[in-house]
């Protein structure tokens, strides 16, 4: 007999595995396997164990040899005995720390309290009723053969919705074809980076994931100056690049659309130089006190890749995103993402097929553009009167916007931030390694993702944090 199982349950002893296997007597073996079961956790403190008969009929074993293993383990302190309580595991009995004993202590993290990290919308925004309605009648409506391997472009349904929205709503020049389904924009730069050859340029300041991932497979990036128009992409032709990644509609972070003329400029760079433009348009549906501004796509489908998801417009969790490919690409990504790739769930595609095809997602947009741009005016006019001297920059779209900072006091103000227990992100952490742009002070605070009640606590909490106006000098 070397294991068995004892019935009863958990909390209580259930399907209580003990391996009886070893050398020595029975008793021995069953007191040696309960001590490893309580050092292990397997057995939590105040568990209780299952009656002695009833264990010892279960092992095959002597009714006496339970008992007495139960009793010396109690007399050891493993366990407790009570009239009414039966035996239980001893409070006391802690499991076994599986790590160093002595190994490095580090700080616990401050608790986030106020969530002002760019990027991400409000959660609590979810339009849950809408998404489960859209599920319910997707799912109802879908074929047998969507629960299949399918497509690994993605669901036919979601792509037809999609090739119908971008269209409508952004004037990408698309067909059902040419998209490709992934989970999410870092996933879809990750299967571009695998069949795009040479070095790829990105804006000096931008998202360092981003950057990581475009240099997993390949040279590392190449950084181009940011200024007020956007990316210089006059500095293309002396780079080598054979691609450049763009966020054409709002400069990710520093704000602003990418000029009209460097618009019309890096689609002529790519034509003469046989080159790919990537478009990020991560948060294209959002725009406030400016027209809407076109993909850059639309001017030529066969030289740039537009880029979208919906983690901004609805949710991270969804892992939802989409690749507007030109034609001769398609086939060379679906190679890359392969069969066996991570692939977004069929539930979830058919699901927003339907959101977009019935309208529920411009609905939703519509209400999300009313409370981001309250949540934007609070932000400014806050700002405004506590802390007139920190300038803010890039709202004019977004979830974001950049506070810019006196020289030197950024990582001050960072400090100050996580002891108010504010997450935000320093404009620093966003500037390339390589980039020749002098540094700049700022941080990048994101209004999209605090719940409405805690947005002006946050906000209060951001003034604490900030640097104080400087000195003015007596008589000047």
């Amino acid at each position: 007999m070397a294991e068995s199982w004892a019935n009863s349950e958990p909390r209580n002893g259930s399907e209580l595995y003990l391996d009886l296997g070893g050398t020595g007597s029975v008793r021995a073996r069953l007191m040696g396997a309960l001590r490893e079961a309580i050092r292990s956790g397997r057995l939590a403190p105040g568990t209780r164990l299952p009656p002695y008969r009833a264990l010892a009929l279960d092992l095959g074993i002597a009714r006496n040899t339970v008992a007495q293993a139960y009793a010396e383990l109690a007399e050891e302190g493993w366990l407790t005995a009570r009239q009414g309580s039966g035996t239980r595991v001893a409070r006391r009995a802690a499991p076994l720390e599986t790590g160093p004993a002595h190994g490095p202590v580090h700080p616990a993290p401050r608790r986030v309290l106020y969530d002002l990290a760019p990027s991400s919308p409000d959660a609590a925004a979810f339009p849950r009723d809408a998404w489960l309605t859209s599920a319910r009648r997707a799912l109802a409506a879908a074929p047998t053969e969507a629960f299949g391997v399918g497509d690994p472009r993605g669901r036919i349904e979601l792509r037809q919705a999609l090739a119908d929205y971008l269209a409508r709503a952004r004037g990408v020049r698309a067909e059902p074809g040419r998209i490709v389904v992934c989970a999410g924009f870092a996933s879809g730069l990750r299967l571009l980076r695998q069949v795009l050859a040479g070095p790829i340029a990105v804006e000096s300041y931008g998202l360092d994931f981003h950057r990581s991932i475009l240099s997993e497979a390949g040279p590392a990036t190449v950084p181009l100056t940011v200024d007020a128009d956007g990316a210089r992409v006059d500095e293309l032709s002396a780079t080598g690049a054979r691609a450049v990644l763009l966020t054409p509609a709002h400069q990710y972070p520093t704000g602003g659309p990418l000029h009209p003329e460097r618009r019309a400029a890096v689609v002529d760079w790519a034509r003469a130089s046989g080159a790919i433009v990537l478009e990020d348009d991560y948060d294209g549906e959002f725009r406030y006190d400016r027209d809407p501004v076109g993909a850059v796509q639309g001017l030529d489908p066969d030289r740039v890749v537009y880029l979208g998801s919906a983690s901004k417009s609805l949710s991270p969790g969804l892992r939802l995103g989409w690749m507007v490919l030109p034609g001769r690409l398609v086939e060379r990504v679906v190679a890359a993402k392969g069969p066996r790739e991570t692939w977004s769930g069929v539930g979830d595609q058919l699901t927003l097929a339907d959101f977009l095809s019935s309208g529920s997602y411009e609905r939703h947009l519509r209400r999300m553009r009313k409370v981001y741009r309250r949540r934007r005016d609070q932000l400014t006019t806050t700002l405004a009167r506590r802390a007139p001297h920190i300038r803010v920059s890039g709202i004019a779209a977004g979830l974001h916007a950049v506070l810019d900072l006196p020289p030197g006091t950024e990582d001050a103000a960072l400090r100050a931030a996580r002891r108010l227990g504010l997450a935000l992100d320093g404009l620093g952490a966003y500037r390339h390694p390589a980039g020749a742009m002098p540094p700049r002070d700022g941080l990048v605070i994101g209004y999209g993702t605090p719940p409405e009640h805690l947005f002006t606590a946050a906000l209060d909490a951001l003034c604490l944090a900030l640097p104080a106006p400087p000195q003015t000098v007596e008589g000047r």
